[in-house]
């Protein structure tokens, strides 16, 4: 099973858009930045910033399996919004190859030695596959986001280049 990263584009943003379902959804996927119910305007925006790289996750097939992005800070690199469609494919191992495919796509194509990513506390299977890809939690940082009467809170998980090159061989 392999997993390749093509250029997102709008002509893909139907897709996307019809899987998600639903404003909490939408929040678990994306963060607190896109409004319910996401639209290609929302995703323009991001295509055309120009720290931001968007990815469709395509299987051995060819087919689109789902969506993910890299946005340059200025230490770090964070993955996010990365969103594998189909409930059936979850626990294969496809996030591990997604994450690994993201991270050596960052590390090769931006000059930063740490890359992140934000996870909502509850959400163990993403923190499982993030920790088997060596990503550790970082303490100083978090952030909390509210839905219905909820409030959601954010961790975010770094790794270094080392860290991941030593994972890779």
């Amino acid at each position: 099973m392999m997993i390749t990263l093509l250029p997102f584009t709008i002509q893909d943003a139907p897709q996307l858009i019809s899987k998600i379902k639903d404003e909490r959804m939408l929040l678990q996927f994306a963060g607190p930045v896109y409004r319910f119910p996401l639209t290609e305007e929302q995703l323009e925006t991001d295509l055309t910033d120009e720290k931001r790289t968007l990815f469709k996750i395509s299987d051995d097939d060819g087919n689109t399996i789902g969506h993910a992005q890299i946005f340059l800070k200025e230490k770090t690199f964070l993955l996010g919004r990365i969103l594998i469609w189909d409930e059936n494919n979850r626990g294969k191992g496809y996030g591990k190859k997604v994450m690994m495919e993201l991270l050596k796509y960052g590390f090769s194509h931006f000059d930063k030695e740490t890359a992140e990513l934000n996870v909502y506390d509850w959400n163990t299977g993403a923190i499982e596959c993030y920790r088997k890809v060596g990503f550790d939690f970082d303490p100083e940082v978090k952030s909390e986001a509210r839905i219905d009467k909820e409030t959601w809170v954010s961790l975010n998980m770094k790794i270094h280049k080392n860290t991941f090159e030593l994972q890779e061989s």
